[in-house]
């Protein structure tokens, strides 16, 4: 029987599910995380064939020693993931230690989590990305950020989400960032790209072929829903346009994905950009080498009438996968903000909507900074339908 160490198995909380699959698959699955046994879920608990307690999950110590006693009690560990964009580089190093050579390793790390180092392997595919600069001091931001002209995005080099992530409009805006930023990290300042977000989502087998595809599309930017507490909107695609398939598929190869739930992001033009190209074009953002975040795993299932959990453990234990997909949708994903008196109230809302609705409840705080407060998730089939969706439920 092969070992799997799923760390942080209990959020976000749907990733029981991966557990379950490895389980039925035949693994036997080890979790570490710093939740006491008898408050991980019923299922969660069931999945698993042994829990080691930490007392923090960011003492990398006390996971060492966790990860040390399964290799003593069962043998050679020959998976480990927690799924999750902040235990990557956790992940990593502990592979590294462990010789688990069936993920990232630590040497793997700058180009997958700095976003300077990520354009490098997009310019391998063939993809154009923004123009950047590390910023260090005020006169060289000056300068880049005058050469290609306000407003300019900074952000943390090594971050996540959009945390920390400002839009600059002035060198006066510059220089208040540069008076109030937090000396320790490294940020990166790039020209503003004219275009709204989308992804390629991808579960990748082992030889980088694609076992399950996806992708959504940005109504507004994460950014802007973080900064100025806005409501969170996105939707997944019925059908994946060729040309983002495309875009993916040469950037797993660029970057050597095997293995792995991707959920890669890029921009299209809506507009012509001197330096990126014409309007429609597909320009690099950054890569994340896991799901999605949030509920999307949940949304695939719904927009594809399928089981991404299901596939993603066939992937680890068998490299194949067949499960299939049934009729597909548009999951249609809706967070709004607690404090803001909303045209349509819940009961409205669900009166319209409930027969479509396929989630629907409190996000929990942890996720509410880029999600919003309360999630109306719906399956509809036409884009008109989805326009209408969005203008009711954002009516105020």
């Amino acid at each position: 029987m092969k070992n799997f160490v799923f760390l942080s198995p209990n959020f976000p909380e749907t990733y029981w599910m991966f557990c379950r699959e490895l389980k039925n698959n035949g693994m036997r699955v080890l979790g570490i995380g710093d939740c006491p046994y008898d408050q991980l879920k019923a299922e969660l608990r069931g999945s698993l064939h042994e829990y080691y307690k930490v007392s923090n999950l960011g003492n990398y110590e006390e996971v060492f020693r966790a990860v040390a006693f399964f290799t003593y009690k069962y043998g050679k560990i020959d998976w480990l993931e927690s799924n999750n964009e902040f235990w990557l580089e956790r992940d990593a190093r502990l592979r590294t230690e462990f010789h688990i050579t069936t993920g990232f390793m630590e040497g793997d790390m700058e180009k997958v989590k700095r976003k300077s180092a990520m354009k490098e392997y997009y310019a391998k595919a063939g993809i154009p990305t923004a123009r950047y600069h590390l910023v260090e001091g005020y006169e060289e931001a000056a300068a880049f950020a005058n050469r290609v002209g306000y407003p300019v995005v900074v952000k943390p080099d090594n971050g996540v989400g959009a945390s920390s992530t400002y839009r600059l409009r002035s060198d006066e805006e510059l220089q208040f960032f540069m008076d109030t930023k937090d000396p320790s990290v490294q940020f990166v300042m790039e020209e503003m790209v004219k275009g709204y977000v989308l992804t390629y989502d991808a579960i990748i087998g082992a030889e980088g072929q694609p076992l399950f595809e996806s992708g959504n599309v940005t109504v507004d930017s994460l950014m802007d829903v973080v900064n100025d507490n806005k409501e969170s909107l996105y939707y997944l695609h019925k059908e994946i346009p060729e040309d983002v398939r495309d875009a993916g598929m040469r950037t797993v190869a660029a970057f050597g994905v095997k293995s792995r739930f991707v959920h890669l992001e890029f921009f299209r033009l809506t507009e012509d950009q001197e330096g990126l190209g014409k309007a429609g074009d597909i320009i690099g953002l950054e890569v994340n080498m896991r799901p999605a975040g949030g509920y999307t795993p949940d949304m695939y299932n719904y927009a594809y009438e399928t089981d991404v959990y299901k596939i993603w453990a066939d992937m680890i234990c068998f490299d194949q996968s067949t499960k299939p997909l049934g009729n597909r949708h548009y999951c249609v994903f809706m967070g709004r903000r607690d404090g803001v008196q909303y045209a349509m109230d819940h009961d409205a809302v669900m009166e319209k909507y409930g027969s479509r609705m396929v989630m629907q409840g409190r996000i929990p705080d942890a996720l509410s900074g880029a999600m919003g407060n309360i999630m109306y998730v719906v399956n509809l089939e036409t884009e008109e339908e989805r326009d209408e969706y969005y203008r009711d439920l954002l009516a105020k």
